[in-house]
């Protein structure tokens, strides 16, 4: 299998999983994991964290279709050939965070629908390395 485009952001096994972490003195939760430096929730001063594997489905929040190719780590595939794709912005089942991800490979926004149920899946990119994404 290829290596992710993100290494330490999610898993590549069966049933992937996007790799958070969660304040040990609050419970909230954050994405990315290596971000994390201090708890962003104002009524907490908790400053140790501990990693955990989020939610695989959530609901779509909010989606966009994306007309031009965006800048770098996108990649192009090999001809150069932008092809449009859609953008989902899905809640976590249980954490109840928006995470942003391309939506999978052959489904536009036309398939898209507010509130459905999303899964997250691992598609190659064009140059083979491994990219978390949505599907319904």
């Amino acid at each position: 299998m290829s290596a992710p485009l993100l290494q330490g952001w999610f898993t590549t096994d069966a049933q992937p999983h996007l790799l958070g972490a969660r304040c040990r003195a609050c419970g909230s939760y954050y994405f990315p994991k290596p971000a994390v430096a201090f708890c962003r929730n104002p009524d907490c001063a908790g400053e140790t964290f501990e990693p955990v594997p989020l939610s695989r489905s959530g609901k779509l929040w909010s989606y966009t279709n994306a007309a031009y190719a965006p800048p770098e780590p996108y990649v192009l595939p090999q001809d150069g050939a932008f092809v449009p794709f859609a953008i989902a912005a899905v809640e976590l089942e249980k954490e109840k965070m928006i995470v942003l991800g391309q939506v999978a490979a052959g489904i536009g926004v036309e398939a898209l629908r507010v509130g459905q149920a999303m899964e997250l899946v691992v598609e190659p990119l064009a140059d083979g390395r491994l990219a978390w994404k949505w599907k319904p």
